[in-house]
């Protein structure tokens, strides 16, 4: 299977989102990971909160923040959109998907943000990468 890579700046909020939605949707095509170039020592605390709200589930227990050392090398790499700020992996962006951080906004807000990112990772179900 291919590595299917999510990656921003901390991998503390919206890559931990694709990684999840990852995890729960394409890990039968894909190999699922998040990275970031300068992370933050915890996954952001209301990720964790509305992923167990609305999904049942804790993150934090299956996932972590990680450097792009830390995972394997990347088939397709995904920007969640940090611009000049993201991490080099020694390839192009498959895709930047320029996702706005919700980091600090409201709930509604907040939730609005993982539903995009959801609808995107459904969408790479029906997107074959060679």
């Amino acid at each position: 299977m291919k590595n299917l890579v999510f990656i921003c700046i901390h991998n503390s909020c919206r890559s931990q989102i694709a990684e999840f939605f990852g995890r729960k949707y394409l890990s039968d095509i894909y190999n699922i990971y998040s990275a970031g170039s300068e992370i933050k020592s915890e996954i952001n605390k209301d990720v964790i909160r509305l992923i167990k709200s609305l999904y049942n589930e804790d993150i934090s227990l299956s996932q972590h923040t990680k450097t792009i050392n830390e995972i394997p090398e990347p088939d397709i790499i995904i920007s969640m959109g940090c611009y000049n700020g993201c991490p080099y992996l020694n390839k192009d962006f498959t895709a930047d998907w320029q996702i706005e951080d919700p980091t600090g906004k409201n709930d509604f807000e907040f939730i609005k943000i993982i539903n995009q990112i959801k609808e995107k990772v459904l969408q790479l179900k029906n997107i074959q990468y060679l």
